[in-house]
């Protein structure tokens, strides 16, 4: 394990480095681009001969359980940290809207997503049984808030704007993952559940996530008020969230909205009432350095994937026609709402195509992917979910600067 993580890091330094010695593009971004074309160059190499370092890599990458590494292991730490910075005062100005987005959003999507991919599929060929397109719905239509907070911040987006997208991001990924479950049980299980049942999973997971979100979080806000010492409430924070993250998964309620309730708490009450300024410097630079490390390490992992994605002609076209639908599902549940009901949004006008435009997809999906039953039917969805990835990274991710300054007034861009 210690080898992995060594090598792991080894990779993602030099390709953090060649990035921005070369490249010169957003962390996240540049090293996902440059872990691709070092997978791909390592697979031409294979075919003329050339095998070894390529066996290497394939060898690597079967050594890391990337669903069990990332839902289980980072998935707490970057939603933490990404949460820590959520404004509690705008996002409860928001709170209707980001709810509607989040919840309903996140849901006709999956839907419509779904369904729509059932019809798709057959043109090319290709066929899924409608369970499993719904899973494949669930699973790639939340954002991924690891991408879309980093990259949005780099792209400098209004204020009212990012508290939107990244309020919506964080808890859509934690509705998406309950939907992804209760869906997956469904096209698994020989019993097929009811609605209601259906439903009651869904309450007890998500309502059970945030109940325990926020009972962590009063408990470490607590523990850090009672103690003056910056390593000590650093060390707090970090056995708050590793430890709440694996208590969700023993009670079997929603992790990522847990640590999102944490995060949200801590990152206002915590730090204005709890923390001393010292305290304060050293948890920030503390999560901003893990959080920024986990994120290399991961969009690092993301490109090389791209090894063990079984590709064919069918299944590339297929993969445009699904990039299309997810951006038309997008669209019609996101950018149609703000559009329709911009006086209730209280947006710049333009921030629906904003929207609906930085809905950005990232491992999460991968992740969720991956830990479907291994079979034919895993080998398409994780093919059309590694591409829509990518294009949501690599197309939308450096292009989402330009779109907000055409999109939105100049004054409101800046």
């Amino acid at each position: 394990m210690l080898e992995i993580a060594t090598v792991c890091l080894v990779i993602t330094a030099l390709l953090s480095y060649v990035n921005q010695r070369f490249v010169g593009l957003p962390t996240t971004i540049g090293v996902m681009a440059v872990a691709m074309l070092l997978s791909l160059g390592l697979i031409g190499l294979e075919r003329v001969g050339f095998g070894a370092l390529r066996e290497y890599e394939t060898g690597l990458l079967k050594s890391i359980d990337f669903s069990e590494l990332l839902m289980q292991g980072m998935l707490s730490v970057l939603l933490f940290a990404g949460s820590l910075h959520i404004d509690l005062q705008s996002l409860r100005a928001y709170r209707m809207q980001v709810a509607l987005l989040s919840v309903v959003g996140t849901i006709v999507s999956a839907v419509i997503v779904g369904l729509a991919s059932w019809w798709l599929l057959p043109l090319f060929g290709l066929t899924l049984p409608l369970q499993y397109c719904l899973v494949f719905g669930a699973l790639i239509s939340p954002t991924d808030p690891i991408a879309v907070i980093g990259i949005l911040k780099s792209a400098k987006a209004p204020d009212s704007v990012g508290v939107v997208v990244a309020g919506e991001s964080l808890f859509n990924d934690g509705v998406g993952v309950v939907l992804f479950s209760v869906l997956v049980s469904i096209a698994t299980q020989t019993t097929v559940p009811t609605i209601s049942e259906g439903f009651t999973l869904m309450v007890r997971e998500a309502g059970g996530g945030l109940l325990l979100g926020g009972a962590v979080g009063l408990l470490l806000f607590a523990l850090l008020r009672s103690v003056d010492n910056a390593e000590v409430e650093v060390l707090l924070t970090l056995a708050a969230v590793l430890g709440g993250y694996e208590l969700a998964s023993h009670l079997h309620v929603s992790g990522p909205l847990a640590m999102v309730v944490v995060g949200i708490a801590i990152g206002n009450h915590g730090r204005e009432l709890a923390m001393s300024e010292t305290t304060r410097h050293y948890v920030d630079l503390f999560w901003d350095l893990l959080d920024q490390i986990f994120n290399a390490v991961l969009f690092v992992l993301l490109g090389l994937q791209v090894a063990m994605v079984a590709f064919t002609g069918r299944v590339f076209l297929a993969s445009l026609g699904v990039i299309g639908i997810t951006l038309l599902a997008r669209a019609l549940t996101v950018g149609l709402p703000i559009a329709a009901l911009d006086r209730w949004f209280r947006l710049p006008q333009g921030s629906w195509k904003v929207l609906t435009w930085g809905g950005l997809r990232g491992g999460i999906s991968v992740a969720l992917a991956l830990s479907l039953p291994p079979g034919s039917r895993r080998d398409l969805i994780l093919a059309l979910t590694y591409s829509v990835v990518v294009f949501s990274i690599l197309g939308q991710g450096l292009t989402i600067r330009g779109a907000i300054a055409r999109a939105l007034p100049r004054e409101e861009a800046s």
